[in-house]
């Protein structure tokens, strides 16, 4: 038993040893591609010196109602729970790939009885005609990774793994860019069904003016029916808003998984508009995007693969071992005299296979070249995607800007035509028309405050989830 095992513990010393010499990589090794980028963003935004490091960029907009629904829908949405499957199943398969490199042993156990032919060759009077024979033995068989086949198989297993975890974050900032973006339009329509519920109130009271003043003989029956179409008109608008509330309120059920959930109306001026990013920011910043990373690491895993496919076109050596016992008696397996072992060393080389195996080397070198196209392309397009973002962000800034003062300006317009119409001095047309224009400026102010926010919601997912940088004094 000692002989066993000191010829087992030298088999797998001299497997670990060859693995050890077995230096020797074929295919190309990976270096990251250059791309020529701007150092900064062609957008530049002027801002106060600051220091910003955003985690939890969702939070800087200091709604509670929405922090609880990312924490729901982390925890809850049915795509971020495939996302870490995917994920579990490439970091089995990375421990697959891995254990190749470590040779494996199996315990095999037999017995069998047999029956010899009275009539063959060897008759049955030379032998008893029934046999039995017992054996217990351990195996092993271990590639050589001579021209690293399985090392390059396990880095393109590891980078593969690393690209889902970076495919998991990837749906995680579109989830909550998705989410935010839906509430903040939830929160916009609630704003303006409250302005609309305003002016809805403010054309009703009109409409009983006007009976009253039709009744008086004060106005002809012609301000009675622009009163009533007036009033019509809004609370059709004020319907429609409300049915699209609902629509957005099911897609929030959806993204955060909470089939109960309820949101209370509220205004979307009580959230606080978020920081803006400093001035001349670093395209580097790009490589903060899980999806940016994702395409490395697919292009590294078809990197490797060429190395993966190049390997077969050279000998595939196998290690073989087996140390055991035998016996045709089970009570004499343990004895003296019944080992058995075996060692053996096999060698296969293609000699001829059609061009089979450079193809395979053709395809893996295409499907590089395809991956280093993706991970370019992925670069250029978050580029543009901040770039836009920015743009968007500085100029739906200065409309709102612009549309909160047309909106102070239509109401106080409002206010005087009202109190003219009162007094007898304007029509009811010219008191119509100035309410009709500050609803439209009122509404017009809420969506360009929406907007605005929601750019910044696609710059926070087009940065990769926020920026870190600080501004040096001036």
């Amino acid at each position: 038993m000692r002989i066993k095992n000191k010829m087992m513990m030298r088999f797998f010393l001299v497997c670990i040893s060859f693995s050890l010499i077995s230096c020797t990589l074929v295919g190309p090794d990976y270096k990251r591609p250059e791309i020529n980028l701007p150092n900064a963003y062609h957008q530049e935004i002027n801002t106060d010196n600051v220091v910003t490091d955003l985690n939890m960029w969702w939070k800087l907009y200091q709604d509670p109602v929405l922090d609880e629904l990312m924490d729901k829908a982390l925890k809850k949405n049915l795509d971020i729970n495939a996302a870490i499957a995917r994920l579990e199943e490439a970091d089995a398969y990375l421990k697959q790939i891995g254990a190749a490199l470590i040779p494996s042993v199996d315990l095999t156990s037999q017995g069998n009885r047999t029956k010899a032919t009275e009539t063959g060759i060897v008759p049955s009077n030379f032998v008893k005609p029934f046999r039995k024979n017992f054996n217990i033995q351990l195996g092993t068989s271990f590639e050589l990774d001579f021209w690293g086949r399985l090392r390059r198989a396990k880095e393109s297993a590891r980078a593969e793994y690393i690209s889902s975890q970076y495919s998991k974050d990837t749906v995680v900032l579109s989830l909550q860019s998705t989410l935010a973006s839906n509430y903040l339009l939830l929160r916009s329509i609630d704003s303006q069904i409250l302005a609309l519920k305003d002016n809805v109130g403010y054309r009703k009271e009109n409409l009983e003016l006007t009976k009253k003043r039709l009744e008086s003989g004060l106005i002809s029956a012609l301000d009675l029916h622009q009163a009533e179409a007036a009033f019509n008109n809004l609370s059709a608008q004020l319907s429609d808003l409300i049915r699209q509330r609902e629509v957005i309120s099911n897609q929030l059920i959806l993204l955060s998984g909470d089939m109960n959930l309820n949101i209370p109306e509220n205004r979307l001026d009580t959230l606080v508009t978020p920081p803006i990013p400093p001035a001349n920011m670093p395209s580097s910043l790009l490589e903060s995007r899980p999806d940016i990373k994702e395409a490395e690491q697919i292009m590294i895993a078809a990197n490797a693969n060429i190395g993966v496919a190049k390997a077969a076109l050279f000998p595939n050596i196998i290690l073989t071992a087996n140390f055991g016992r035998e016996s045709a008696e089970l009570k004499n397996v343990n004895k003296t005299g019944s080992d058995i072992w075996g060692i053996g060393l096999g060698l296969t080389l293609p000699i001829f296979d059609s061009g089979r195996a450079q193809a395979k080397v053709s395809q893996a070198t295409a499907k590089q070249k395809q991956a280093l196209s993706y991970y370019e392309s992925s670069i250029q397009n978050a580029f543009k995607e901040v770039n836009n973002a920015l743009v968007s962000l500085k100029e739906y800034t200065e409309q709102e800007n612009d549309l909160k003062l047309t909106q102070d300006a239509a109401k106080k317009a409002m206010d005087i035509a009202s109190n003219r119409y009162k007094a007898g001095y304007s029509s009811y047309l010219e008191y119509l028309d100035a309410q009709r224009v500050y609803n439209d400026a009122s509404i017009a102010y809420i969506q360009k405050r929406q907007l605005r926010l929601i750019a910044s919601v696609e710059l926070f997912k087009s940065l990769g989830g926020g920026w870190s940088v600080k501004l040096e004094n001036s």
